[in-house]
């Protein structure tokens, strides 16, 4: 029962990060297109966000690894 719960969390944060990854990106095209001349500040706001959307992954496929 554990095993099968640990894969479906696994799933629904991996989704949650894929949307969340989309999220960042599309909003950086989006203000990248209104203020080309922020283009490169964001960039790097940017990545740090997807960063930590990425974190957060991981930390849950440890927490799944960890309890499983």
């Amino acid at each position: 029962m554990t095993g099968s719960i640990a894969t479906v969390a696994i799933g629904i944060a991996a989704g949650l990060a894929a949307i969340g990854d989309g999220l960042i990106v599309s909003n950086f095209i989006n203000a990248a297109a209104r203020q080309p001349e922020m283009e490169s500040h964001l960039f790097s706001r940017m990545i740090m966000g997807i960063a930590f959307v990425e974190g957060t992954f991981f930390i849950a496929l440890a927490m799944a690894f960890v309890l499983h």
